[in-house]
């Protein structure tokens, strides 16, 4: 089982930046895809963006298209996500989550039950 541990969430401004990362442990995970979701108060915990094992192939939620990037750094055993442009609603904590399967690539439409490891998670709040 990995141990994941997100980090970089804080307070920014509308139209403002911050980056996420999520650091592994107890399992190497160049040869899984990772995720990330997102939950806010009262809410589902929904889908972000996810990068296939090599880097190759990435996935978005619609919302977030455009204006978040997600990166890995396998030599690190880390995983980014670059969010510019914030805008108030993308206000939830942010987790990092790895695939249960090596080599799989990230499904069309991932859901949470795509993934078996997950952090703690990583606050995030964008002020209008």
């Amino acid at each position: 089982q990995a141990q994941l541990v997100e980090s970089g969430g804080g307070l920014v401004q509308a139209g403002g930046s911050l980056r996420l990362s999520c650091a592994a442990s107890g399992r190497i995970l160049s040869t899984y895809t990772m995720g990330w979701f997102r939950q806010a108060p009262g809410k589902e915990r929904e889908f972000v963006a996810g990068i296939s094992w090599s880097g190759g192939t990435t996935v978005y939620a619609e919302s977030v298209k455009g204006r978040f990037t997600i990166s890995r750094d396998n030599a690190k055993n880390t995983v980014y996500l670059q969010m510019n442009s914030l805008k108030p609603e993308d206000t939830a904590v942010y987790y990092c989550a790895a695939d249960f399967v090596r080599w799989r690539p990230p499904p069309p439409h991932p859901e949470v039950t795509d993934f078996g490891s997950w952090g703690q998670g990583t606050q995030v709040t964008v002020s209008s």
